[in-house]
């Protein structure tokens, strides 16, 4: 296999965006990476779009396609593929960009995602998302996407004695970090005692332990390590991809503290990459809600089992502690445009890399993101280090 590389990225803010429709705010993340590597469309071989529902979002199906259209690369006939894995979309459509290059099959691919989420009320929107848990045996039966991940906040906090105030750190520290991101859908900080005083949305978890529903895109141009340097003189190595699977529902698994999927990605990542999780020095963690950061954390190997919201506490995952978890402000604070959101990992990634993080620069040469669909049922990790 091939040596590949990012060598440019763009990113949308991520919101409420009202006045921009699907296919406009797709295009404009993709003509930023495209236009700032100085690349044209004649060069472009493939695109692959990662994308959860726009079919229930906006009505739209065949994404692939659409995003060719209207970013001009339909006249060229290139494969435009949409990719979807639930919230592990945009991993997933990296890693098959990815591939792509690393086979040989294709020099330049474009990898994009995008979800807009907001042009539907809350509840069809929790019933949109509801659909990455398994239909038969959980949500028919009343559970939510909150409520599941609920279950496993409460059996955690049992399991490890793990306090409140445990979760609500992920929040406080996700905002400070969203805080310093002028993409980020929420950029003011919030205190210990908003979290823990905020409307319950299914106990333990309150509103501001929850990701909230995003409109956005991201895209990242790949290339051959080999050509990287034709189009910039700060590629960004990919040094691994990972992809695992686990059972959809969660009462089909031994212990729902842990995700085995991510576990399992992880270590052949890792194995891929010649590193260990101690090589890591900034990783982006599936946030979608503050339990789920603290389980990844510890199923990454940066913190031991039951430990990871003590070491939240302790400040060891903010800029400046042991590992930077979350520079972008996670989920939680940069926003979840699900389609978008592993993508988005990996533009964070590249910008920490390359030093453009301004005021949430952190120093590192090796960058972890962790992408999950579903509770886990799918979870993607890629590695990127500087070239």
């Amino acid at each position: 296999m091939r040596d590949v590389a990012v060598i440019n990225v763009g990113v949308t803010r991520f919101g409420e965006m009202w006045d921009e429709s699907f296919r406009a705010i797709g295009i404009e993340a993709g003509m930023q990476a495209i236009m700032d590597a100085g690349i044209a469309g004649d060069d472009i071989d493939a695109l692959y779009v990662g994308n959860m529902s726009a079919g229930r979002f906006i009505d739209q199906e065949h994404i692939g396609a659409l995003i060719a259209d209207y970013s001009g690369m339909a006249s060229a006939h290139i494969p435009a593929t949409r990719v979807e894995a639930a919230g592990a979309s945009g991993g997933l459509a990296f890693r098959q960009g990815f591939l792509a290059v690393a086979s040989g099959l294709h020099d330049i691919v474009v990898v994009g995602g995008a979800e807009k989420m907001t042009d539907v009320g809350d509840v069809q929107s929790n019933s949109i998302q509801a659909t990455a848990a398994d239909q038969e045996w959980e949500v028919t039966l009343g559970a939510t996407f909150a409520s599941l991940h609920a279950m496993i906040a409460k059996r955690y906090m049992y399991d490890f004695e793990a306090v409140r105030e445990e979760l609500a750190a992920v929040a406080v520290k996700n905002h400070r970090h969203g805080a310093m991101n002028p993409k980020a859908q929420f950029r003011r900080e919030i205190t210990m005692d908003t979290v823990l005083n905020a409307p319950k949305v299914a106990d333990p978890l309150g509103m501001f332990d929850c990701s909230p529903n995003s409109d956005g895109s991201a895209a990242v141009v790949l290339c051959s390590l080999e050509r990287a340097r034709e189009f910039t003189d700060t590629p960004v190595k990919v040094l691994a991809s990972s992809q695992a699977s686990d059972t959809l529902a969660l009462h089909h698994r031994n212990d729902i503290c842990t995700f085995a999927g991510t576990r399992v990605a992880a270590r052949r990542a890792y194995e891929m990459a010649g590193i260990g999780p101690q090589q890591v020095q900034v990783a982006e963690v599936h946030d979608n809600f503050s339990i789920s950061e603290i389980i990844a954390i510890e199923d990454l190997g940066f913190f031991d089992r039951g430990t990871g919201g003590k070491a939240t506490v302790d400040g060891q995952t903010a800029i400046g502690g042991n590992v930077a978890i979350n520079t972008s402000g996670g989920l939680k604070a940069r926003g979840d445009p699900v389609g978008a959101t592993g993508v988005a990992q990996i533009v964070e990634l590249v910008h920490q890399l390359r030093g453009e993080a301004d005021r949430r620069q952190v120093e590192a040469e090796v960058g972890l993101a962790q992408n999950v669909g579903g509770t886990g049922a799918t979870v993607v990790v890629n590695i990127l280090g500087v070239a």
